[in-house]
This record gives C-alpha cells, structure tokens and sequence, in this order.
C-alpha cells in the first residue's frame, strides 16, 4: 500500500478503538446487524429460554439475526445432500416467528454441513453426479424458500460458502426456480473476498452476501490485521460499486482464544487453548470500525446460541455472549458504552 497507509491507520484508527463509540454512517434502507442464532438442544426456537436469549441480544442493539438450517451431505463428492434433521419445518416456523416477535428482521442462511469438512470443499465428481447433487440441492432450497416466505423472513440466501460450485453454470435457473418462491431479498454467501469476486450470478440477485473470515496475523499485530481488513474491505467496495449491489456480510467472528487471529475459521475442536476474551473484543470491534463504510449494509457476528447461559469468560468458541466482546457490540449498535476498567 505504499504511502496509503498512514492515510489508512489514521481513518481506521479513528473509527474502530476498542471500547469507544464507533457511529455508522447512514445507510440507505435497512441495516441488517446481528447474530447468526444457532439453537442448542435444551433450548429450542419457540421455548422461553430462546425468547429470553433473543432478548438479550435485542438489549445490546442488534436489529437481524440469522437462522441457519442445515443440509447433510456424507462427503464434499457425494451428490446425496438432504435436509438436515437439526431443524425440521415447524421448528423453522418457530425460529422466524419469534425473532419476528422479538423485533428482529430475519434472515434464512442455509449452511451445508459435511462431517470433518468445509462446505467449500463440495465438488462432486463426475457430470452426473453435479446433475443430481443439484437437482437435490434446488428441491431442498426450494422447500426451505416457501417457509421463509410463508412467514415473511427478510433475505433468503440459496447457499452459503459452496465455493466449487459457484463456478457452474446451474446457478441461473436454481436462482430463477426461487425467485417467484420468496419476494424479500436474494443473496449468496460468498467465502471471502476472493469467492465474491469469482461470482458471475450477481446480477441474478438483490445483494453480494459475503463471510469474511481471512487469516489476520498474529495476535499482537494490531496495525497489520487492522491493514489486511482493509485490504479486504476495499476489495468488496469496488466489487459493490462494478455491480451496483449492497454488501452484506453474513458472518464475521472468531473465537476468543490465544491465536485466533492466525485462523479466524478454526474452531475449538480444531486447537485446544487458553481462552482468551480481551482478543476477541477487539478484533471484533476492528472489523465493525472498518466495515463502516457506505456499500456494507449490515455485518452479522458468528455467533449466538438459543441458550442465554451460553459462553462466558473461560469459554473459548465463536460466541460472544458473557464476554467482553458484548460491550464492543452494545457500543457500536446501541451507542451504550464503557471504557475498559
């Protein structure tokens, strides 16, 4: 970046402080800012535990979540993907009804899952298995369409981070299939600067969906993860400004453990160690500081649970509840702040 990055320190720094108020510009029509909300066993959507754990999302000021059914698929080459069993219909039904009631808008994030693997890994391996893998991927989508319309959820994403498939050539009609099934918005979820930029559909759809999670250095380099989040920022402003779509980043967050800079996306199955929360704050308030900025339309963190005990200071995963990482967000969102003691 040369003699930018001065000029970029000053404007990120200015923005993005751990614990001072970072105010987002204006946006024209909704923000979409929140959790992806995942539902633990003892604390389904519809139960009073879930209601209160959305309420204590709402009080930190976060206007969106998002609901992520599941699809099921043995290995990346299988072309037999099903409907997950994790969140059958009437539980979906539950999840957009009471994050309605609770007074969020609310988006439907359909997530491939495939045990001990990326869903960006799903690459079957003949022609004819692409055929089926998405003749049975549209149907599931399809049906999952219907309910987010039936209950008048916000955005629709037909996929989340399916990296080697976006560069087939069914995407059109899949997105042409679904368009008359849902009236809100469309997106995808891209992986990544370097996905989004790989996308020929983008026209087909309302929004360039976006999950960043890019490597950000070691921990303690600050100024360096400060100028890699620009870098990646700048490169979906002027993807937003050749398409003239809005961004919106689906998931962002790490995990509040020692080295989690390094690999934003492992999780803690991956690397056992000590927790640490302080990190997580303010790498979170970093990205808010630098994703303020006019073609960003609403940053959703991964994640929160359905149970409102869930996280706390020794915990060392992706959610942010009962860590340091609530103060930044109730400071950015709900202008609610507190310097650190």
């Amino acid at each position: 970046m040369g003699s930018d990055v001065p000029s970029i320190l000053r404007r990120l720094f200015g923005a993005a402080l751990l614990a001072v108020a970072i105010v987002p510009s204006a946006a024209v029509g909704q923000r979409l800012d929140g959790f992806n909300v995942i539902a633990t066993p003892d604390h389904r959507f519809g139960s009073a535990s879930a209601a209160l754990s959305l309420a204590q999302a709402r009080r930190l000021g976060a206007s969106a979540v998002a609901i992520v059914p599941f699809l099921w698929q043995p290995d990346p080459a299988s072309p037999d993907i099903v409907r997950g069993a994790d969140m059958p219909d009437d539980e979906l039904r539950a999840a957009i009804r009471q994050a309605h009631t609770a007074g969020f808008a609310v988006v439907v994030k359909p997530q491939v899952w495939v045990p001990e693997r990326w869903a960006g890994l799903v690459e079957p391996n003949s022609e004819a298995a692409w055929q089926g893998w998405f003749a049975r991927y549209g149907r599931a989508i399809a049906a999952l369409a219907r309910i987010a319309a039936e209950e008048r959820a916000d955005v629709f994403a037909i996929g989340t981070e399916l990296e080697k498939t976006t560069r087939r050539a069914e995407w059109p009609d899949l997105i042409a299939a679904v368009r008359p099934l849902f009236p809100g918005t469309l997106t995808y979820f891209a992986h990544n600067a370097d996905e989004a930029e790989a996308v020929a559909f983008w026209d087909k759809l309302d929004a360039i969906g976006v999950t960043l999670y890019p490597a950000l250095g070691e921990d303690y380099d600050r100024i360096g993860r400060l100028l890699k989040m620009e870098a990646e920022a700048a490169r979906l402003d002027a993807l937003a400004a050749h398409t003239g779509k809005s961004i919106l980043v689906g998931e962002v967050g790490l995990r509040s453990a020692d080295g989690a800079a390094v690999k934003p996306w492992e999780s803690a199955e991956e690397r056992a160690s000590p927790a640490a929360p302080l990190l997580q704050a303010e790498v979170l308030g970093d990205w808010l500081g630098v994703l303020d900025r006019p073609a960003v339309r609403g940053v959703m963190i991964w994640r929160w649970f359905t149970d409102p005990r869930a996280g706390g200071s020794a915990d060392t995963d992706f959610t942010v509840q009962g860590k340091p990482a609530e103060g930044v967000l109730s400071c950015v969102w709900a202008k609610r702040c507190r310097r650190p003691q």
